[in-house]
């Protein structure tokens, strides 16, 4: 099995992402949406990336590269709602036998909608929607990414369809659970620090063996990167807050844009130990922000949240 490159990815590994530049948004979309979180479905598709590169020359047909990429894509989303137990729970009372309940595809204009609750159906309706309602992929193409017949792929999207229109409005999410308060205290101040530039504040703050991942730049030991050297040469004004994407808990850089902060890209700060331990940068993606909506993208009020704080 090929391993992940470590440290500065190599020349030939960021070659072929610009070959396959055009796909990564679909690619993301379809793997957040899968997920149902930005920053799960950009971690997947990093992985997709990957697993395609080790495996390019088994592709005989470079027309195929969309199809093959998404089925690997597919793939890993269901390996990762598997590991989540997610699958099993939503499978569960899954069957080929059903009885089809008629409904008809949704329109352009609800592409939106059905991203944004496709994550109540379980994995298979939700590819299934996904693929042909969504990326406008055939009943033949569909059933053959995600490893069915055509007659799975209808009853998948009839029911998917079903549910989809019964379920309302889905609402603002929150973060799923509150801070405790060493960990919120120990967040805040990163975020203090890191827009004061104190560099070896932060680096206080983290473990010895702290992870730093920067998509598409560097894999490795944070003490190993030059990650704090790059935001201090930026030349533009920028600064950190808390916020939420998807309702996940997230640091969120903004840019000063004319007389406005616009947000530039998320960063996931993890905490073991009372120690940062790893670091997730995702300043080389800004299709996980670009297509957010108000509802998925919010910036926290005062303090982060915390249980008796």
């Amino acid at each position: 099995m090929h391993e992940r490159p470590s440290g500065l990815f190599d020349a030939q590994y960021r070659a072929f992402l610009v070959t396959v530049s055009d796909l990564r948004a679909q690619l993301h979309r379809y793997c957040a949406r899968m997920t149902g979180s930005r920053l799960d479905g950009e971690d997947l598709m990093q992985e997709t990336l990957f697993e395609a590169y080790t495996k390019i020359q088994s592709l005989h047909d470079i027309s195929r590269l969309k199809p093959w990429l998404f089925r690997i894509a597919h793939n890993r989303c269901i390996d990762f709602l598997r590991q989540r137990g997610a699958r099993e729970r939503a499978e569960s009372a899954y069957s080929d036998d059903v009885a089809v309940v008629a409904a008809e595809p949704a329109t352009t204009d609800a592409h939106r909608a059905i991203e944004r609750l496709v994550g109540h159906l379980p994995p298979k309706e939700r590819a299934c929607i996904l693929l042909k309602d969504v990326f406008d992929y055939s009943l033949e193409e569909t059933a053959e990414l995600v490893g069915s017949t055509i007659g799975g792929v209808k009853s998948a999207l009839s029911r998917g369809r079903a549910k989809l229109a019964d379920l309302p409005a889905e609402p603002a999410r929150e973060p799923s659970r509150p801070l405790d308060p060493d960990t919120a205290r120990l967040l805040q101040r990163y975020v203090d620090l890191f827009n004061h530039h104190d560099w070896d504040g932060v680096r206080g703050l983290t473990s010895a063996d702290a992870r730093l991942r920067v998509a598409d730049c560097f894999d490795g030991q944070l003490k190993s990167s030059p990650y704090f050297l790059e935001y201090e040469r930026n030349p533009e004004r920028w600064t950190m807050e808390f916020g939420t994407i998807g309702g996940e808990l997230v640091m969120l850089v903004l840019f000063q844009r004319d007389d406005r902060w616009q947000v530039a890209w998320p960063i996931r700060v993890h905490v073991a130990g009372r120690v940062i331990d790893r670091i997730e940068d995702y300043y080389a993606c800004p299709w996980v922000i670009g297509n957010a909506s108000e509802s998925d993208l919010r910036f926290m009020t005062g303090p982060v949240n915390s249980q008796g704080a």
